[in-house]
């Protein structure tokens, strides 16, 4: 059997800004393609909070070419998976194909992104993203965990909710989701990533052929990390009936080479297993879930510290929470380093299999870092982690919670 060829990074710019990368895999058996567009919730005036969002549906009504129902005939006629996602930092738009089909599959996705916004399907849509802010309003972590945000970086862009609010969707026109878009969705502002098998040339030539009208605008952000804040606050709700915990502190930032400590000190924080809160809460039956992780964004980032368990046992929980936490420091221990790289690596190994993981691997940390590192470079990262970084991490970023949140039942509720 002759060996698998490796694979290879490319990299090239147009004319107008717009950057291709790809991971190219001779040996795949498929390809995937990603647009990914340096905008998000944290690029959003407050009063037009959401529009990055609803811009992901409006992308899927239609384009000057194709309807809707085109947009979706033409992806299932090449047997195309495809998404959309929007988070604070970014929007995303992707296809995993046959690499037959991989060049229909990004002339969708360019298409796509020069969408009509037309006035019928943004009034109809409007309602759809009404009614996800109602759906997830109704999810208890969901809903605590959007409101810790905004009381820890208060007036600062990063407290915005990606969805937004009713009364931003609602109030929400047009022209200022049309202004929004010529000026985010540049060129200059955009990420085409590819991986799995193809010609990385002719993709180039395709990108040209696609996107070499889009405008240059010289979109910003404001990477400057916000002064963060610090406040307890209680919410109640008659829908539930666990004690439900949230809480924040500021750490490293999602561009910073500490990244890598501060995840696998978050792991060893709270992972689904092995990890402190697994044994101190999961494991003794005082709390059904119980998780730490880390939230690097653009110029900041954040540790989060969530819980749920019996209302009863609230005061018991958030002790051991905090016991654990502080006990941190004192208790790493090198067989700690050693299962935490283990299974992150099989996690990073296994997102790495398919070239759809590959490619929002590779449109992200471009997006994010204007850099690449290979997965093996990433591995190779983790592994390098000791336990001197993990305390010079926690030295200069103590996981001691900021802004503490809870849920829990009415107290009606309650005595019922």
């Amino acid at each position: 059997m002759l060996p698998a060829m490796p694979v290879e990074f490319r990299h090239a710019e147009l004319p107008n800004g717009l950057t291709v990368v790809a991971e190219v895999d001779p040996d795949a058996h498929s390809s995937a393609a990603g647009f990914f567009v340096r905008t998000g919730a944290r690029d959003e005036a407050p009063d037009v909070m959401g529009v990055s969002h609803f811009l992901e549906h409006m992308m899927f009504k239609g384009t000057d070419r194709r309807s809707a129902e085109e947009v979706d005939r033409d992806f299932d006629a090449i047997g195309s998976v495809h998404n959309a996602f929007t988070t604070s930092e970014m929007t995303a738009f992707w296809a995993h194909c046959l690499p037959e089909h991989l060049a229909e599959a990004t002339t969708i996705l360019a298409d796509i992104l020069r969408p009509a916004i037309r006035q019928e399907d943004f009034d109809a849509e409007k309602q759809v993203i009404l009614e996800e802010i109602a759906m997830y309003r109704d999810h208890p972590v969901f809903s605590l965990y959007e409101r810790t945000l905004e009381v820890f970086y208060g007036d600062h862009p990063l407290a915005h909710r990606v969805l937004g609010t009713d009364e931003t969707v609602a109030g929400m026109a047009r022209e200022r989701m049309l202004d929004y878009f010529h000026q985010r969705y540049s060129a200059d502002n955009t990420v085409l990533a590819l991986a799995g098998r193809l010609d990385f040339d002719a993709f180039v030539e395709q990108a040209h052929a696609l996107c070499g009208g889009w405008q240059r605008t010289g979109a910003a952000r404001d990477v400057v990390r916000p002064q963060a804040r610090r406040d307890r606050f209680g919410l109640h709700s008659a829908t539930v009936n666990r004690h439900y915990v949230l809480a924040s502190a500021p750490a490293p930032s999602g561009t910073d080479e500490d990244r890598y400590p501060a995840a696998v000190l978050a792991r060893i924080l709270g992972d689904s297993e092995g990890s402190r809160f697994y044994w101190s809460l999961i494991e003794t039956g005082r709390a059904e879930d119980a998780a730490a992780q880390f939230d690097g964004r653009d110029g900041a980032g954040e540790w989060i510290i969530y819980a749920t368990g019996d209302p009863d046992d609230a005061v018991a929980l958030e002790e051991t929470l905090r016991t654990e936490i502080d006990a941190l420091a004192s208790s790493l221990e090198e067989d700690d380093l050693i299962r935490v790289r283990s299974r992150i690596a099989t996690g990073v190994s296994l997102q790495g299999e398919l070239p759809a993981g590959r490619m929002k691997r590779l449109g992200t940390m471009w997006t994010v870092h204007g850099a690449y590192r290979s997965l093996e470079e990433e591995l190779a990262r983790i592994d390098a982690v000791t336990l001197d970084d993990l305390h010079r991490v926690l030295d200069a970023w103590p996981m001691t919670p900021w802004v503490t949140g809870t849920l829990d039942p009415e107290p009606a509720a309650v005595a019922r």
